[in-house]
């Protein structure tokens, strides 16, 4: 007997492609893999650096991050609703807007996914130097590349067991820490510390200008929940499903970031800002303080477990997605789109892993300047987001609800702007070098396409529905 096909598999179908890859990735597991790529102890390596930033308001920091973001989030789920496909914002944007400024969109995106393996990578093997120093970081992240490439490998069902265990390990040690904190304080075993609202808001300290540094560090250490999206065409749920697993996440790692980064800061009460032999490290001394070397040492081995394997593991499945969604639309060499019995984009996966061994050996130890290029490439994609939803939903649909459609994505756009506007000079020249790259790559594959855009022959299906028909006209 045959089955009819699942709703999300008929949806699928519809926008002209046939169902490739394996769906069983509920709810919860977008949520979970969101968490995941967020990082939930993401605070800790670089409290310090905020901590200073901001005058000691850590909490606030975050708490502004959520707000600004959650715009994005709206505008994600809107568009991950009409499109349920893997693509993302080259998806979203390229049928929202139009197929060309969707390839930039998704070029732009690309940057951020390619270099953020690269950048947890190269951020893991630092910290482990701290543990081991007398093993060279590149062996580490070597190491690194081949586990997360191998779960990768093995399929979608090996990243759910993944980001499960490593989720639950993150969980754990962020109760370890708040118990931790809590018996330090309420013993006083660090002089002077107190849990008070002054990290979450000093009338006397809080200014525009201190809002606007908050706003900008805030907006990125969210960036993550958005990779999501690349998991449309292996999600069990409906068309809203996505929408409502990044909202999620976004808003749990939000109240996860706040609390540990307020009693981090009750823990450093009475510090005025940390000092250049302290701030990189400010957490795990404040831990050190309140429990001893043992449990510092525990606590820094779990953030590199969460950077190096957990996010990293996370990352490197968005990319490849998205890499097969660009190919599978004719914008990227057709090898990419070539999907296992395991049904997994294996040459995706090991490209990304290539790419991701050449940068590690490159850029060890250059922390700083992969972290600039990656924001570029998420800014740039989030403010085209913005743009197609005002654009499919009140120029295409004639939608009447103009908070969703026109005010959300008018102040995420602005937001996401204001941040994009004043990141780091090296990021836009190499932000803009790589569009140059992205248009000489539309340009060669526009030419082997024929102009053509939408699925090539062996991804489409007999099915036309609303979608396959926006394909074949173009």
């Amino acid at each position: 007997m045959s089955h009819p096909a699942p709703e999300a598999q008929q949806s699928l179908e519809s926008f002209g492609y046939k169902q490739e890859l394996k769906r069983s990735m509920s709810t919860f597991d977008l949520v979970v893999y969101g968490l995941v790529f967020m990082v939930p102890i993401a605070p800790w390596a670089i409290f310090g650096v905020v901590f200073n930033a901001a005058s000691g308001m850590v909490p606030l920091v975050y708490l502004t991050g959520v707000i600004a973001m959650i715009f994005t989030a709206l505008a994600y789920a809107q568009m991950s609703k009409a499109f349920p496909i893997a693509g993302s914002v080259f998806s979203y944007v390229g049928r929202g807007l139009h197929p060309t400024v969707g390839f930039f969109a998704g070029w732009a995106i690309l940057l951020d996914y390619l270099l953020v393996p690269t950048l947890l990578y190269v951020f893991a093997a630092s910290s482990m130097a701290g543990i081991f120093p007398d093993v060279p970081q590149w062996i580490w992240a070597v190491s690194f590349v081949i586990i997360n490439t191998v779960i990768n490998v093995l399929g979608i069902g090996s990243i759910k067991i993944a980001n499960r265990v490593m989720l639950a390990i993150q969980l754990a040690f962020v109760v370890i820490f708040v118990v931790i904190a809590m018996v330090a304080l309420s013993s006083g075993t660090i002089p002077g510390a107190e849990f008070t609202m002054a990290p979450l808001w000093d009338a006397e300290k809080v200014n525009p200008a201190l809002i606007a540094t908050a706003l900008s560090i805030a907006v990125l250490s969210f960036l993550g929940f958005d990779g999501i999206s690349t998991m449309a065409e292996e999600s069990t749920g409906d068309r809203k499903s996505g929408g409502r697993a990044m909202i999620i996440a976004l808003l749990v790692v939000a109240v996860l970031f706040i609390a540990q980064t307020w009693f981090a800061s009750a823990l450093a009460n009475g510090t005025i800002a940390f000092g250049d032999d302290e701030v990189n490290n400010a957490f795990f001394l404040l831990v050190a303080k309140a429990a001893g070397s043992g449990w510092a040492t525990a606590f820094l081995a779990v953030n590199v477990i969460a950077v190096g394997i957990a996010n990293a593991v996370a990352a490197q499945a968005a990319t490849s997605r998205l890499l097969y969604s660009m190919s599978r639309d004719r914008r990227l060499p057709a090898f990419l789109s070539k999907v296992t019995s395991r049904q997994v984009p294996m040459a995706a996966i090991l490209l990304v892993s290539a790419i991701s061994l050449v940068l590690v050996l490159f850029f060890v130890g250059q922390i700083a300047v992969i972290s600039s290029l990656v924001n570029f490439g998420a800014l740039l994609g989030f403010m085209l987001l913005h743009v197609s939803v005002a654009a499919y939903y009140l120029g295409k649909k004639k939608s009447k609800n103009y908070l969703l459609h026109l005010v959300v994505p008018l102040v995420g756009f602005l937001i996401i702007g204001y941040v994009l506007l004043n990141a780091d000079m090296t990021a836009k020249i190499g932000g803009i070098l790589w569009l140059v790259v992205g248009a000489i790559v539309y340009v060669i594959f526009a030419r082997k396409s024929g102009g053509a855009t939408g699925p090539l022959p062996e991804h489409a299906t007999a099915t036309a529905g609303e979608g396959g028909g926006e394909v074949a006209s173009r």
